[in-house]
């Protein structure tokens, strides 16, 4: 999966890259608060379980602060959000949460989506942050 996601990306051009990516995490992490306060990603709505998701939301305002929106910090700001988005819904299917209203399929494919939406979103930041730097580069031998 990754190859193929690296292979779409080496196409993009730096600036794309980091649009795609920022426009891709505002989005996923919009959809991710609507999804865990509106209709509820563990169990039924309003189930208190879905407070675990504000920790996605807390590493992803914290880590773009620390890392001033640069594409580098970005990057390594989204692996740790796909991380806490594994380690939520991992919690959710050991501690069995939310039963009987969501199953381990659903929980599953909810958290996956925005596993991989994060990923992909780093691996953007990252594919950015690599021809930024190139063109730092470039531009102080001039």
């Amino acid at each position: 999966m990754n190859a193929i996601v690296d292979a779409l990306v080496e196409t993009l051009s730096p600036t794309m890259a980091y649009r795609l990516a920022m426009t891709g995490t505002i989005v996923s992490t919009l959809m991710l608060i609507w999804l865990s306060l509106g209709v509820g990603i563990i169990g039924a709505d309003g189930d208190p379980a879905n407070r675990m998701y504000f920790a996605v939301v807390a590493v992803a305002v914290l880590g773009a602060f620390i890392a001033r929106f640069r594409a580098r910090g970005m990057s390594r700001t989204l692996f740790a959000m796909a991380i806490v988005q594994g380690v939520i819904a991992a919690i959710a299917l050991a501690g069995g949460l939310g039963y009987p209203w969501s199953g381990p399929a659903e929980l599953i494919l909810l958290n996956g989506f925005f596993i991989v939406a994060f990923a992909t979103a780093g691996i953007l930041f990252r594919r950015g942050a690599a021809s930024i730097r190139w063109q730092a580069i470039f531009s102080n031998l001039a």
